[in-house]
């Protein structure tokens, strides 16, 4: 497991990835789609490929290639899913963003 924490749109991604493991196999447009759905911004395919591969290397998800579908001539989809290792990960990333959280939402309501 990497020692680095986890960047936003590492994170994003690998929570996309958990939201949509609910139902069924996990590949790059729906990923893309379930983040632009959640937060309400545009997100480039290629960022997503690009950090798929990343967070890969850093072993937080593993991939493997699906069942070869006639819609895509044939070609089988790139799977991904969180590995246990990404799911800690997750988990001390939100904790420290908690931490970093406390106290701050009455100062941060008063900031506007």
């Amino acid at each position: 497991m990497s020692r680095d924490g986890l960047g936003e749109f590492e994170q994003l991604v690998m929570l996309a990835i958990v939201h949509l493991s609910r139902l069924g196999d996990v590949y790059g447009v729906p990923i893309v789609e379930e983040i632009e759905r959640r937060t309400g911004r545009q997100v480039a395919d290629a960022a997503v490929y690009v950090t798929l591969r990343r967070l890969e290397k850093k072993g937080l998800v593993s991939s493997w290639k699906g069942d070869p579908t006639a819609e895509r001539g044939g070609k089988a989809r790139r799977c991904v899913e969180v590995s246990p290792a990404g799911r800690k990960m997750l988990r001390a990333s939100r904790s420290a963003l908690d931490r970093m959280w406390q106290g701050l939402d009455a100062t941060a309501r008063r900031a506007r």
